[in-house]
């Protein structure tokens, strides 16, 4: 039993435990812990069911719920989230509403002003009477069940972190929930997983600052020919290339108007570099809530049941968000009593508290894993403005304004003024002074004078979407062609969605709204830069047709693996041109290709494999380069020894990167320092801070490409004027500074180094995990740091940013594996626990499992629940007396 454990049971068992905390330099007693804790047996009323829903815990806490209508279930859901987990329900909400300023004062103004400005909210409001009326049906049960719960209960009988908070700001009482809370969160899971608006902004500030070589070889094109695509040429034809579909009648007036003046790329200043970096400041505001950045992507694979032991298929999902706690991902079962046409709902997976149904998991037919498909769903456009006006096409337009008012506890309200064009809110209006920054454009026009430009943000999330229809009909969809059709609804974030059946078969469905573009910068994919707003040939065109997204059904391999890679080869239709780099999936499929007769064991095994392909290319390079320093660095031979001394770890390493315990652990340590300090050495002396090289895939296969260029001018750190570097010195110099950094920090000795020593993960709370909190309440709340494995571009995904640390940025969220011969033989593991009380037992008690790899038993069927000798909650009709 682990100290955490033991720690929290005791304070369970005091009646008057009281948290103390010192703030504003006094001593506070803060609560009880106990209050603010569910009762997970026993009875209770939930008004408005139809009858008797039976909530079953297993010894992980899982609840399973059992009731006689989908409306009934959804209700129970929303009340069992609202115990578990509704602090982080009403955090997401206040941050997702631009209203994380009332919960934690004037530290979320910033972010508020950001997405008011986006207006998430908005567009969630907009959003629901577009969806079936089946499931705004849902959407309310499940508010009713959280309202339920949440009525007649202080903030802190709900959660211990009001109490808290509440030491330092007046809190309110806890707002009913509704469903368009729920749809706002999905906006912002979109925002997160959304792809390549960072790299869009980039590209704009580094221009002007490099040559356009160099930025090309730092956003290297997809190796097709070395890392496999998701679907082969014989698997995807398209039947009609990029079709489009209608636009909103918001764009669809400014698309008929042909180009004004032909704009020259690559022309840029640095009034405008500094303009896009005001922009890109202002979005690094939004939280991140699922995650953001390297590391943000997922594994997922499916094969069929000619490769499995059973004959039936395994299908393999673990997507890869931040890390925090409580963790992303609830798990739950959702079983109607008598699977019927008037109760159709059995089904258990991964959810999000806040919003009801099962995301990611099976039903009794099904199964189905997403990975990040990650298209171009946004585009920044230069906007020339003066005064409330905007330039199209040659004429001017008048800007739309509203007037947005955010309240802050324990400040004045604060009044902020939102502009948009055509195109979508005015994003550079965000951050002060950004229009003043902004002097000229980062393209300019033939013959044009010097220009102020604003930067305004089209992204498919801020136009009303059908995502929440796509879940609930995922959860009831009983074959392919329900699936597909469930999948035309999933708007954003666009995913890869694998897929697998009891009968047998396997299949695959790129979704997603996916615009299409008819002009682009001369020389550059659509979407590669910032467009001019005022020529309307640079609007998007409509959407691609599902019919034209990419899909298979039973490939003759036997096998489909997503892991963020291209789609397909070529660009037909068109989706982005910021692919991960491909060296997951290709290591999946390789170790996928060995297994003859596979089991849910072996597909657990695939997804812990953290041998790194890219030391492949990397480390014969290392072992190449001679020590010697040149002779305008006079260098001694014993430091020559120490760094040959590490360098022999290396000599037949097997590229695996264990956390410890073995010559490995040891060798992956000096290894990711040396790649650590190969991207300072190479990149950072020419990029902007903000933009340093994070050390992910995109870097990796920059590297890769530069290993065969040693004439590239990146070779030469531009640090050293009188001085000009080439290949050997930058890769001899990355060899030293790896081994003096890891002298310091792990010792002399490089057999007791380890990779775990230095690649370690916290899982830190929101809100009350960060180094401005006090320490009796961080431990409370934080768990770890934990001592991982694998990293960057490596299948067991615990990612770094080399710019920062070596401390894991993003994790696999969860790992699953679904056995379609026997449901109950599928297992799974969440990254922390299923509660989010940071005194109950089923806070962290996963965290261990899942660093090590072990998954747990997945109880589908109402025996296998009942055989874990569950808690029951009985959840009754009003009518009811408990």
């Amino acid at each position: 039993m682990s100290r955490l454990v033991v720690v929290r049971r005791l304070l369970l068992g005091a009646l008057a435990v009281v948290l103390v905390v010192a703030l504003v330099g006094a001593v506070i007693v803060v609560s009880t812990v106990r209050e603010s804790l569910p009762n997970r047996s026993g009875q209770a009323t939930l008004p408005g069911l139809g009858a008797d829903v039976t909530v079953m815990r297993d010894g992980s806490g899982i609840p399973h719920l059992y009731g006689d209508s989908v409306t009934d279930l959804a209700r129970a859901q929303g009340y069992v989230h609202a115990q578990e987990r509704f602090f982080e329900m009403d955090l997401r909400r206040h941050i997702t509403a631009g209203r994380l300023s009332e919960l934690v004062g004037s530290a979320g103004l910033d972010t508020d002003k950001v997405i008011r400005t986006m207006g998430w909210r908005r567009v969630a409001e907009e959003e629901l009477p577009t969806l079936e009326p089946e499931t705004r049906q849902v959407l309310q049960a499940y508010a009713d069940g959280v309202n339920r719960y949440l009525r007649g209960r202080s903030p802190s009988e709900v959660s211990l972190e009001y109490s808290v908070l509440g030491l330092q700001l007046p809190l309110g009482e806890i707002e009913e929930w509704s469903p368009v809370d729920s749809l706002a969160w999905l906006k912002a899971m979109a925002w997160d997983l959304r792809g390549d608006y960072t790299d869009e902004l980039a590209r704009a500030q580094l221009s002007g600052r490099l040559t356009p070589a160099q930025i090309s070889q730092i956003y290297p094109a997809y190796q097709a020919d070395q890392h496999p695509p998701i679907l082969s040429a014989d698997e995807w034809q398209p039947g009609r290339a990029a079709a489009g579909s209608a636009l909103p009648s918001a764009l669809a007036s400014a698309v008929a108007a042909p180009a004004a003046r032909r704009v020259v790329a690559g022309t840029t200043t640095p009034g405008a570099r500094r303009a896009y970096a005001a922009v890109d400041a202002a979005l690094r505001m939004v939280p991140q809530l699922v995650g953001r950045g390297e590391g943000i992507g997922s594994n997922s694979w499916v094969i069929a049941g000619s490769r499995t032991a059973s004959g039936k298929p395994l299908l393999a999902n673990d997507p890869h968000l931040g890390i925090g706690q409580p963790g992303i991902w609830i798990q739950n079962s959702l079983h109607c009593r008598t699977v019927s046409a008037q109760c159709p709902l059995d089904v258990s997976g991964f959810s999000f508290a806040g919003v009801p149904g099962v995301i990611i998991g099976h039903n009794d037919k099904i199964a189905w894993g997403f990975t990040n498909l990650g298209p171009d769903v946004s585009d920044f456009y230069l906007e020339r403005v003066v005064g409330d006006t905007y330039q199209r096409d040659g004429a001017w337009k008048p800007l739309t304004t509203r007037q947005e008012t955010i309240k802050i506890a324990g400040g004045a309200d604060q009044t902020i003024t939102v502009r948009s064009t055509v195109h979508g809110p005015v994003m550079s209006d965000v951050v002060q002074n950004a229009r003043e920054a902004g002097a000229r454009a980062p393209t300019t026009l033939e013959g044009d004078e010097a220009q102020s430009y604003a930067v305004s943000l089209a992204w498919t999330g801020l136009l009303p979407g059908r995502t929440a229809d796509a879940i609930l009909q995922l959860d009831l969809a009983q074959d392919f062609t329900e699936f597909r059709k469930a999948a035309r609804s999933f708007a954003v974030p666009a995913q890869n969605l694998v897929y697998a059946d009891t009968a047998g078969h396997i299949g695959y469905q790129a979704p997603g709204q996916v615009p299409v573009r008819r002009a682009a910068i001369p020389k550059s994919p659509p979407g590669y830069w910032p467009a001019p707003g005022w020529d309307s040939s640079y609007d998007w065109q409509g959407f691609v047709d599902q019919a034209d997204l990419p899909w298979t059904l039973d490939p003759q391999d036997g096998m489909i693996v997503t892991a963020n890679q291209a789609v397909v080869a070529g660009g037909s239709p068109f989706l982005t041109t910021e692919w991960d780099a491909g060296w997951r999936s290709t290591r999946i499929g390789q170790r996928l290709a060995t297994l003859d007769k596979a089991t849910p064991v072996d597909m657990a095994s695939v997804q812990m494999d953290d041998a790194d392909l890219f030391a492949q290319s990397l480390v014969p390079a290392l072992l190449g380069v001679p020590l010697v320093a040149p002779e305008s660095e006079p260098q001694s031979k014993d430091l020559l020894d120490f760094t040959e001394e590490a360098r022999g770890l290396l000599r037949g390493w097997d590229r695996t990167t264990p956390a410890a315990d073995s010559e490995s652990s040891a060798a992956a340590a000096y290894y990711n320092a040396v790649w650590r300090n190969l991207c300072e050495l190479l990149f950072d002396d020419e990029l902007p801070a903000g933009l340093k090289a994070d050390g992910g895939p995109r870097w990796r296969a920059a590297v890769q490409a530069l290993l065969a260029d040693p004439e590239s001018a990146w070779w030469d750190n531009k640090l050293t004027p009188n001085v000009t570097e080439g290949k050997d010195e930058i890769l001899r110099q990355a060899l030293v500074q790896a081994r003096l950094e890891l002298t310091r920090e792990l010792g002399k000795d490089p057999r007791g180094w380890d990779w775990g020593k230095l690649h370690r993960a916290t899982l830190e709370h929101k809100v009350l995990g960060g180094e401005d909190v006090p320490a009796p309440v961080r431990w409370l709340f934080n768990e770890g740091p934990y001592d991982m494995p694998g990293g960057s571009a490596i299948v067991n995904a615990n990612a770094w940013n080399a710019s920062e640390g070596y401390e894991v940025t993003a994790a696999p969220s969860m790992r699953m594996v679904v056995d379609l011969s026997n449901l109950d033989r599928s297992t799974w593991i969440n990254q922390t626990g299923v509660s989010g009380h940071a005194a109950d037992d089923h806070y962290a008690d996963q965290i261990q499992d899942w660093v090590d790899g072990t998954q747990r038993a997945w109880p589908f069927t109402r025996a296998a629940v009942e055989a874990t000798d569950p808690q029951v909650l009985t959840l009754k009709p009003e009518s009811s007396t408990p």
